[in-house]
Parts: structure tokens; sequence; C-alpha cells
């Protein structure tokens, strides 16, 4: 990055201001130090403009789609207000239904529920369990770990050209990866499944919060994100895309708000009609501040500017990246290479160090909360490790003392809320760490590496 970019990256775009940011935790050596939250990757903070437009509205909290009275009728027109900014949000097609759901899994888990009979689906071995794992009742294919952009397209079609042409299809790909940050080539791999005949959905937990997303540009069938990685708490998704699919479908759930009509047949037994707008989808009373939070980060982000926080990022990147390439016992991990354009998400591992006797060191030492284990990708992981398949591992920390070698790495990650000072003390912590070892003496409890008393 030039200097020139560094400086419009500094000065067109401050840190948004997140929930969090002057905590004080406590140090093991004494002393306290404001809290650096480098796990975006698996929750950002919320965004301060979020938490206080929650606040605003949380006095008139009301039921959604059942209420004659102010509130409800309020708090309607605000759950279904947020389709319309998610849809925008997301530059939708003007047939396209925007679902809620819990998370990115749960929204995937709807679609696979909504696949046709005898549908066939495609999906990397490098993905997220999120999106590796909910098409197990389908046919399902799973593609090797590709080193290339390129190479993953033609891992595609090749796969595509093999099957069935006379049966439905679905590709599953992710836009960033929540391991290595690289960004895939999404719009390639949806010329390549509508070329064959199938359709794709995007995973867009990790693109979403740090990227612009445009359903038509990348001319995906359907996008699956989560707020709480979207800097909005309170456990909503979204699922947007084509509606043909999940009007076919039986509702993912059964209950009040996805039924249109029931009754008593003469039998004794109930008919039911379902909706078949997205409230097909949504059974039970929906989580509206959960939705109204998606819709207020979409609406934050937007303002901020897409242009400046990615130049800011990338910044942040590039600051990180230098100070770890600074230290020859670090092993950054990548499928696609220095080069491979990505977010703020950085996995590495350290040669003499336990993952996470090091993530440990880090929270307990510098206050720097960072993730380590197999961050709920354990195939790729495992691929990026050269490791065996039945190497000891799982999705937290595995049972390894520290200083013994275990299968998992450390992941830094940050985005639109995190100062530069977090990533300086990071690569300064990484850099003492390595010099002059753990200040500390540490050991394994429940799994976990911790200080010891």
């Amino acid at each position: 990055m030039s200097v020139s970019t560094v400086a419009a990256a500094q000065s067109l775009c401050a840190p948004l201001p997140v929930l969090g940011r002057d905590v004080t935790v406590p140090l093991v050596t004494g002393g306290e130090v404001t809290y650096a939250a480098l796990d975006y990757a698996a929750s950002a903070p919320a965004l301060q403009r979020v938490w206080d437009d929650v606040a605003a509205y949380a006095p008139y909290y009301g039921s959604v789609h059942r209420g004659a009275g102010y509130l409800s009728q309020l708090s309607t027109d605000l759950f279904e207000n947020a389709r319309t900014t998610v849809a925008e949000f997301l530059d939708c097609r003007a047939d396209d239904q925007v679902v809620f759901t819990r998370s990115t899994t749960d929204s995937l888990n709807l679609l696979a529920a909504a696949l046709p009979a005898d549908c066939q689906v495609f999906v990397f071995e490098t993905e997220h369990h999120a999106s590796l794992l909910p098409w197990q009742d389908a046919r399902v294919s799973y593609l090797d770990a590709p080193r290339t952009p390129r190479q993953a397209v033609a891992t595609l079609e090749r796969a595509l050209a093999d099957r069935d042409p006379y049966s439905p299809a679905l590709v599953c790909v992710t836009g960033a990866s929540n391991v290595t940050g690289e960004l895939w080539p999404v719009r390639e791999l949806a010329a390549a499944a509508h070329a064959h005949g199938a359709r794709i959905v995007l995973d867009a937990a990790q693109l979403a919060p740090h990227h612009p997303l445009s359903v038509r540009d990348l001319d995906v069938d359907w996008v699956a994100f989560s707020g709480h990685k979207l800097y909005a708490p309170f456990g909503s998704g979204v699922l947007a895309g084509r509606a043909d699919w999940l009007r076919a479908a039986e509702p993912y759930l059964a209950g009040g708000g996805a039924s249109r009509k029931v009754t008593r047949r003469a039998d004794g037994g109930v008919d039911v009609e379902w909706h078949e707008s997205a409230a097909r989808h949504e059974a039970g009373s929906p989580n509206v501040i959960g939705v109204y939070s998606i819709a207020s980060a979409c609406k934050a982000l937007t303002e901020a500017g897409f242009d400046t926080l990615v130049a800011r990022e990338q910044y942040l990147i590039d600051t990180v990246r230098a100070g770890l390439a600074e230290v020859p016992e670090v092993q950054v991990l990548s499928l696609f290479g220095d080069d491979a354009p990505r977010v703020g998400v950085i996995s590495f591992v350290v040669e003499g160090w336990n993952s996470s006797h090091f993530a440990a060191a880090l929270s307990a030492e510098y206050g720097i909360g960072v993730r380590d284990g197999l961050f709920c990708a354990h195939p790729l992981v495992r691929t990026l490790l050269g490791s065996d398949a039945q190497t000891q591992g799982e999705c937290g920390a595995p049972e390894a003392a520290p200083g013994e070698k275990s299968l998992n790495a450390i992941r830094v990650s940050f985005g639109a809320g995190t100062p530069d000072e977090h990533v300086q003390r990071f690569v300064g912590a990484v850099k003492e760490l390595v010099r002059d070892g753990a200040k500390w003496t540490y050991r394994t409890e429940d799994g976990r590496c911790v200080p010891a008393v």
C-alpha cells in the first residue's frame, strides 16, 4: 500500500464507534489495560449506532403482525422495513425474498431443507462447518481445496460437467474464508454454476461485514450471513435470494406466522394453507430487536462508505502481515498465496509454541483477545497444516499442554471498529513472546490453556 493510500485510509475513516472500546481488563503480570478485541471473525462488537437505535426502540417493542395496538403496528412496520433495508444493502433483485433467521448456520440449514428432490450439492472442503454440513440429506460432492482462484473455478467446472444434467444442483461457496480471510472468485464460480444449470448460494458471513456485496453483480441465487458478525447482536441472520424453491418447500418450522389458514376437516384432521411470502419460513414470534439491529448495521456501514472502510482495513491488514513477516518463527496460513486479496482475518502458527498457549499469553499478559483452534473449519485447517485427517484436533483448543505440539492455529481478526493501537499492540506482543517467551506459567484446564495460579 502506498504512503498516500495509507494517509487517505487514516484520514478519511476513523474506527467506527463500537461497544467495549474503553473496557479495561486485568493482566496476570499486574495492572490493567484497554482490551484489544481481535476476534471479529467470531463475533464483532456491536456498533454504538446499532446499540443506540435498539435502545431508542426498546420502549416501543411489541409483537409483530398480530396486534392491533400502536406498539404492535409500529414494530410490524419496523420489522418489514428492515427487509427493505437488507435487500438494498445486498442489492437484491426485485423478486428476491429476504428471510430472517437466527444465523448463517440457520439460513443454510433452511435452504438445505428447501432443496428439491434429488438435488445434488457441490461444496469445497474449505468451507466453514455452517456451509459444509447442512447438506447431509442431499447427494453431496465435496471438492478438494484449490490452491488458486482459477483452480477453484476449474475444479467446480469439472465436477459440474460430470453431474446428472436432469436433476437440480446447488453450489455452496464462501465469499471470504473464516480461516485465511482470502476472497473467493464468487462471480466466476456463479458463472460456472449457471453455465451447467446449477444454482449457487453464497456464505457471506465473513464477506458482508468487510466489503460491499451485490447479489445482482455477483449473480448468486442466495446469500446468507449473520448479524453478530455484522456489528449487530441479538442472534439474527439472513437468507436472501430466489423465492421459488423456498415457496415450494414445506415450512422450515411449522407454527403460527407461517400458516395463512388452518381448518378442521370432517375426519377430525387439520388442513393448513401456508404463506408463500418470507413468513412461510419465519414461524413463531420473530426476533424483532435482532432484525432491527441488522438493519441498523446495514445503514451504518453504508453511510460510513465501504470505500473508506475497505481502505482502512487494508491498512490494518498490511500492518499485521508486515509485522508477522518480520518473525521467522511465524507461518501465516494461506490457500491462494501472499498476493491474494483478503479481509481482516489472518491465521498463523508459531514454531515451538502450542497455539492455545500462545493465545492464552496474548490475553493474560497483553489484554489481546484472539482465537485458537480449528475455527469450525476442520478440513481446511488440516489441509493448511499438512496434517493427517486422524490427527487430534477440535474446534476449540486441543488437549495439549503448553509447549506441546497440537493441531490448531491462532487467528487474529479485525474490522471497522479496530483502532490502530490494537493491531500495533498485537504485532509487538507476538514479537516479544517469540523473543522472550511467556512471563507467566500456564496449565491446561478443561481443554483450555489458562494462567496457573
